[in-house]
């Protein structure tokens, strides 16, 4: 049996409502696609259950990277790994699942004590963690601290995030640090379909 629910993560309500439960994926796994918005390359994310958690590994053209996620039953982050040109990765980040994050060396990272989940701004797969993994209702939102990843740089940020399910399957984004707000839609399984002037779904 593969679990695949919320954590209960607490949020903030704004207003208060029942949404449609997510669909749980499929327990043979899953592939998604998206395309850049200015259709200069492209991402292929596979979804697969093994070792009692989700791995998400997600190929993304524009960058040239490789990235990995591993990913407990209730969609908490365990594991992240970025693979640039080389067999190894070239970074390689952890945490206890209590907002404690470190190194595969064991070298602590206390700038990223506190964060939640990881934000890569070259794919949409990673807003796809919080929205499963907090389950809000319509109306309701949560704010988290998420490591933000410079994908060519390596730089981990420490961002603070809020997410606002606005409708059924519309969510609105805000980094709390920049200001910056969008709204996407998202599939049955809490993936995004587009998100504005970045991805499109393929």
């Amino acid at each position: 049996m593969v679990p695949d629910v919320g954590s209960g993560h607490p949020a903030r309500p704004y207003g208060g409502g029942v949404t449609t439960p997510l669909s749980a994926f499929p327990a043979d796994g899953y592939i998604a696609r998206w395309r850049r918005w200015e259709h200069d390359a492209d991402e292929t994310l596979s979804l697969r259950w093994e070792n009692e958690g989700w791995t998400a590994t997600g190929e993304v053209g524009r960058e040239a990277v490789t990235y990995v996620i591993r990913l407990s039953p209730t969609w908490q982050v365990r594991q992240f790994l970025l693979f640039r040109d080389l067999s190894d990765p070239d970074l390689w980040l952890g945490t206890d699942g209590g907002g404690r994050w470190g190194e595969i060396n064991g070298a602590h990272r206390p700038e990223l004590d506190g964060c939640i989940d990881i934000d890569l701004g070259c794919t949409p797969f990673t807003n796809t963690l919080p929205i499963r993994r907090m389950q809000l209702d319509v109306g309701d939102a949560g704010d988290i601290n998420v490591a933000v990843i410079d994908v060519e740089t390596l730089a981990v940020e420490p961002t603070r995030q809020r997410y606002h399910h606005v409708a059924p399957r519309r969510f609105e984004y805000t980094n709390l640090d920049s200001g910056f707000v969008t709204r996407f839609d998202v599939d049955e399984y809490g993936l995004v379909r587009d998100y504005p002037d970045l991805f499109r779904r393929t």
